[in-house]
């Protein structure tokens, strides 16, 4: 076990193409961290270039004392899971796992008892004679973890691991997961694009987009207080509700007018943010500090939006609406269930103040109101 240290690495594919950009981040010992972000975002690519995989164009990959950028991946006691599992087909569950061992000369002995062992750990002695077309898809992804666990490593690295898995077979090989590393303990970098795996696995995430760091914090740090505009809307499903309008001021208060509605901010988020007055902004609001009149958690709650119910999800105690405004057309609130609410409704939500967000505007506008940072004109 160890700790992973980047030190500035970039990434540049032949023809200019920047995959990855000044990535710094130390990944403590023990840590599960997750790097999670879109399609192309660098993530694979950054976990390749600490497997050996992909040369480093600058900077300097660490594991723990070591510097690792011109060394081979046999020799930086690294054990690697992949998407698409990569087991041998002609070979036994037993002769996968132990392959990696049998190649670095370890005594038949000390083979057959690791091979149990994560075979035990895994649940899979029964499956050890199988070869991996009798195999179904999730035991085929134990025996792929399992063939890492043997290797005793210093770190492991998944790559997109679930993703080929039913819905169900992932929540279960989620949980898996996180028993797993609560019993060996070990340094892991994971890597996916569902940022529902992000937020239950990582005991800390890391959101890229464009092969750069966006923000690295604890799961609910990332959730409840985003950098920017990206990783509001990245993170959470539903994603981040968000209205264009601006900051005005009026008899001492300020409010957001968005044109058809205005709210008006708490006194706290007035004097952080009164600079800004005048200012166009956007209003991000998440789906559950949305809700319905008569919601209990939104008792003495005076902002309210009207809106127009489009389409209703029902999810047994609750449900997501589908409401517009006259310049918002996309908007999704999650409230407790109800059967009295209809499409082509019009419907007066309350918003919760205390959670929503001002940022900049922009794609990557930053995040003006995020608690104990200063929003500087």
């Amino acid at each position: 076990m160890a700790e992973i240290f980047f030190d500035n690495i970039c990434k540049t594919f032949p023809g200019g193409v920047e995959a990855v950009k000044d990535f710094t981040l130390t990944i403590h010992d023990k840590e599960f961290m997750v790097f999670v972000g879109p399609s192309g975002c660098g993530k694979s690519t950054t976990l390749r270039m600490v497997a050996g995989l992909e040369e480093i164009t600058d900077g300097t990959i660490r594991i723990g004392d070591k510097i690792v950028n011109d060394v081979p991946p046999k020799d930086r006691d690294i054990a690697m899971v992949f998407q698409n599992y990569a087991l041998y087909p002609h070979m036994t569950v037993y002769q996968n796992m132990a392959f990696a061992l049998k190649l670095r000369k370890y005594p038949k002995q000390e083979r057959d008892k690791r091979v149990h062992d994560a075979a035990k750990i895994l649940g899979i002695e029964e499956l050890l004679e199988r070869r991996p077309k009798a195999l179904s898809g999730g035991q085929r992804q134990r025996v792929a973890v399992g063939r890492a666990i043997v290797r005793h490593p210093a770190a492991f690295l998944f790559d997109e691991p679930l993703s080929n898995l039913d819905a169900k077979l992932r929540v279960e090989m989620r949980a898996e997961l996180k028993r797993l590393h609560a019993t060996l303990e070990t340094t892991t970098i994971y890597v996916t694009h569902d940022q529902e795996e992000a937020m239950t696995l990582g005991n800390r995430i890391v959101v890229m987009k464009d092969g750069v760091i966006q923000q690295c914090g604890a799961p609910l740090e990332v959730y409840n207080s985003p950098t920017n505009r990206f990783v509001a809307g990245f993170v959470g499903t539903p994603p981040m509700n968000f209205f264009a309008g601006s900051l005005t001021g009026d008899d001492g208060d300020l409010w957001f007018d968005e044109g058809s509605f205005r709210i008006r901010l708490e006194k706290q988020q007035a004097d952080h943010l009164g600079s800004w007055t005048g200012r166009d902004m956007i209003c991000g609001v998440r789906p559950e500090a949305m809700g319905l009149v008569g919601d209990g958690r939104f008792a003495g709650r005076d902002n309210t939006i009207t809106v127009r119910v489009n389409v209703i999800e029902p999810f047994g105690e609750s449900m997501d609406i589908y409401v517009a405004t006259p310049k918002h057309p996309h908007i999704v609130a999650r409230t407790e269930a109800r059967s009295d609410i209809e499409p082509d409704q019009n419907l007066k939500l309350h918003l919760d103040m205390s959670r929503i967000h001002i940022f900049e505007p922009g794609d990557m506008g930053a995040n003006l109101s995020r608690k104990g940072e200063p929003a500087v004109v």
